[in-house]
């Protein structure tokens, strides 16, 4: 007979593994046999969300998960100011732990970003997911493909993939582990933090870098959903967070399950149900391990930033009134992603560069906080100087020699090139980049894109323009 402790043990699990299976089958979006890459920190919340995949694909698992997962893991320790030993150790320590995982793992540094290629800021075409009528036709077709005969299974095998039956198994190509960071990178990035004035900006800097190298790991590998611990308590400081950011637009996309904001990789966050108290018992019983990592404001003082000042608000408020973690998750939880690219079925809006949000714009006249900015920028860009005295280089030096230079007498004729950049940013993002005093040390692929944007943008109005006056001669031909 059971004691009341070990009932209570039991009782805790079934409820803790319930949540996390309940969240992902009631919205259906992980299709049996879809690569799913694992964002993991290393910390509490990100490494019981690894467990509860681990223990989904075990054979005695009751509901067992049907997705092939993978894991990886991003060492921001030159951003942090650690040391190479520091980092190595860590990375170590890392490894240990997955190799006992079995997944596949992708180990990469965060200063990989100055190699990334400017298309990680597209979004590109989803893949229509389907109604609940296909997802269970998906899933039909996943339990016949597990009944076939041996031979069958082998012919629909791919290498370099993981069994979902024995996740215990070491894969055909189990790792997949960063070169060690480039020390021209490394500079480059502890400079480019360094030049950022408050803990705030480094803060919102440091979570789109990784965004956006997480992201070019997914599309490389064939990964179509990235799952990141984000839990209750963490994504009610988040709301909170983002709201004093200006970001209250894109609070659906930030905290909601789901985020389909690129296009063919969804983020989906399953560990939303869980409190960080459940997720500390649940480790703390069940010896879950994990590895603590310095992040970039530890040891900071309560009031060095936005971030640090909301989660001791949202903690401290929570000690005296226990439902205040609850009652702010479950407003996000209503929070409805409404449109922003237009009309249904029209052209997709433009995106923010960093963020790649729909831009939430107004016009220059218009009373809100956006509309200002846009006048702003608009009096900081002087008219255009004539094509033989261009005042900035040429666009086709910068940006690789790219073909059909305006020879500035488009956007490469500016005499503020922040503004390129600024323009193509949200609400949110133009704030933070206020404390960038200099955009030289963002890495290569921002710039890139932002000039590329600007070509396209200005070829697109010159195009316009020309139609337009090409419209009104045969018009006063046809009178005359």
């Amino acid at each position: 007979m059971l004691s009341a402790g070990e009932a209570w043990r039991d009782c805790f699990k079934a409820f803790y593994v319930h949540k996390f299976r309940a969240v992902l089958g009631k919205n259906r979006l992980i299709f049996p046999g879809e690569k799913v890459l694992l964002a993991w920190s290393g910390g509490p919340s990100s490494s019981s969300m690894v467990w509860q995949v681990l223990e989904g694909l075990s054979r005695d698992s009751a509901k067992r998960l049907r997705f092939v997962p993978g894991v990886v893991y991003v060492d921001e320790g030159a951003a942090c100011g650690q040391s190479l030993g520091d980092r190595a150790k860590t990375v170590a320590e890392m490894k240990l732990i997955l190799q006992t995982v079995g997944f596949h793992w992708h180990i990469v540094a965060l200063e990989e970003v100055f190699s990334l290629p400017p298309s990680v800021l597209r979004c590109f075409a989803q893949e229509p997911s389907g109604t609940k009528g296909a997802y269970k036709a998906a899933v039909d077709s996943f339990l016949q493909q597990q009944h076939a005969p041996a031979q069958g299974k082998e012919g629909l095998s791919q290498p370099g993939t993981q069994d979902p039956q024995n996740p215990s198994a070491p894969p055909s190509a189990a790792q997949t582990e960063a070169q060690p960071p480039i020390a021209a990178q490394t500079e480059a990035l502890s400079r480019l933090f360094n030049s950022v004035k408050t803990l705030t900006a480094k803060e919102e800097l440091l979570q789109t870098l990784r965004t956006h190298l997480i992201l070019h790991v997914a599309r490389t590998h064939g990964y179509s959903k990235v799952m990141t611990g984000d839990s209750c308590t963490r994504l009610a400081i988040k709301l909170m967070t983002s709201l004093a950011l200006g970001r209250g637009a894109f609070l659906a996309w930030d905290t909601g399950f789901s985020d389909e904001r690129h296009g063919d990789v969804v983020v989906v966050r399953p560990m939303r149900d869980h409190t960080l108290k459940e997720i500390a018992f649940y480790n703390r019983l069940f010896a879950v391990p994990s590895v603590f990592t310095p992040a970039i404001d530890t040891k900071a003082p309560e009031k060095s930033s936005i971030h640090r000042l909301m989660e001791a608000f949202v903690l401290r408020l929570q000690a005296q009134f226990p439902s205040t973690v609850s009652t702010v998750y479950r407003t996000s939880e209503k929070l409805v992603k409404a449109p922003r690219d237009g009309s249904a079925g029209g052209p997709p809006g433009p995106r923010c560069l960093l963020c790649m949000c729909a831009l939430d714009i107004d016009t220059a006249d218009s009373a809100t906080a956006f509309g200002v900015q846009t006048l702003h920028l608009s009096q900081m860009q002087p008219p255009t100087p004539p094509a033989e005295a261009p005042t900035t280089p040429c666009c086709s030096a910068r940006v690789g020699g790219a073909q059909g230079c305006c020879q500035g007498a488009g956007p490469c004729g500016r005499q503020d090139p922040r503004a390129h950049v600024i323009e193509q940013l949200c609400y949110g993002c133009r704030v933070n980049m206020k404390d960038v005093p200099s955009l030289d040390p963002l890495p290569p692929y921002i710039l890139t894109e932002a000039q590329l944007r600007s070509q396209r943008a200005w070829v697109l109005q010159e195009l316009q323009e020309y139609l337009i006056e090409d419209s009104d001669d045969e018009v006063q031909t046809g009178e005359s």
